[in-house]
């Protein structure tokens, strides 16, 4: 699914991996039976290549392009990527060929994006994932997030799987955020990543995911319905942890679109349910029974908040 990326120099290198090791340190582990999206990817990349060899020459390598320095956040920290890496996202490329590049010193700045996101936007961008990787495990035939080890054993460490926003002054999902800036950058296959890395989530407070799913509705236009589907259908599978929830009703006192969608949404669960249900004699009873077993189905992704 992504697109490897190997050259580097070895001055870049260095420059590239001290801005990361400021959000996170070490290497991640990996289990011999687990396989990464890239891993998969590598393999059938190289199939191919012995199949039918490639001789045309390489177009924008990375080891004559140039540098590009961007400066993250109202701290302005400091991050360098190459320009050809950079310009895979159509809003970089827009950027680099305009005029709010800075041509002198190779340098852009983005004062209302956050050091953490941006560091997994550009680490996706060179290795097609970022922390924590998502990985297949072959005995379960399933998908699920890299081990966070801890960095006496020479893991990465514990990553939290919400950020702080200062903007809105509330703790988001980073999946969430990673999702929306993915979609200002145009990195749909990032967008999808994020999407599937946030339903892997456990141990979310209620509050934390009406936050996250406000902002979501702020941030991706009427037509991008996929992340807001996503909450949607969240709160409908755990709608009886929701409605005991003060957040809950604090929220749809405010009111929004958010919670128009949320209606229809039930409504047409509820008339889909009611469809494929066979007919009964007390058809009330039945949608009762059908209300009450969607209400104890459970999500992995919240626990309990006043």
């Amino acid at each position: 699914m992504f697109a490897r990326r190997t050259h580097h120099n070895e001055g870049f290198s260095k420059h590239y991996n001290s801005s990361f090791d400021k959000h996170r340190a070490g290497k991640a582990t990996s289990s011999k039976q687990k396989r990464s999206f890239r891993d998969a990817a590598a393999a059938v990349k190289k199939v191919d290549k012995v199949k039918k060899p490639d001789h045309s020459p390489p177009v924008g390598s990375t080891l004559t392009s140039p540098i590009v320095t961007i400066c993250v956040g109202p701290e302005q920290r400091l991050f360098a990527a190459h320009e050809d890496v950079l310009s895979h996202s159509s809003f970089f490329a827009a950027i680099c060929r305009g005029q709010f590049l800075e041509t002198a010193t190779k340098r852009v700045n983005l004062p209302e994006e956050l050091p953490e996101i941006f560091s997994s936007v550009l680490e996706y961008l060179y290795k097609g994932d970022y922390y924590p990787r998502l990985l297949h495990n072959k005995r379960r035939n399933t998908w699920e997030l890299e081990e966070m080890e801890n960095n006496n054993n020479g893991g990465r460490g514990h990553v939290e799987s919400t950020v702080f926003h200062h903007g809105t002054g509330q703790v988001l999902l980073k999946d969430t955020m990673l999702y929306c800036t993915a979609d200002k950058y145009g990195l749909d296959e990032l967008k999808r990543l994020a999407l599937r890395k946030q339903g892997l989530q456990s141990g979310i407070q209620c509050s934390t995911i009406l936050a996250s799913a406000r902002y979501a509705y702020a941030n991706t236009p009427d037509s991008d319905s996929k992340l807001r589907a996503h909450y949607l259908a969240l709160i409908i599978r755990s709608r009886s942890t929701f409605k005991r929830s003060g957040t809950m009703q604090m929220e749809m006192e405010k009111g929004g679109m958010m919670f128009f969608d949320l209606f229809v949404a039930i409504c047409n669960h509820m008339v889909s349910t009611l469809e494929i249900s066979p007919l009964t004699e007390n058809p009330i009873a039945e949608s009762q029974t059908l209300q009450d077993d969607m209400a104890n189905a459970k999500s992995p992704l919240f626990t309990k908040s006043p």
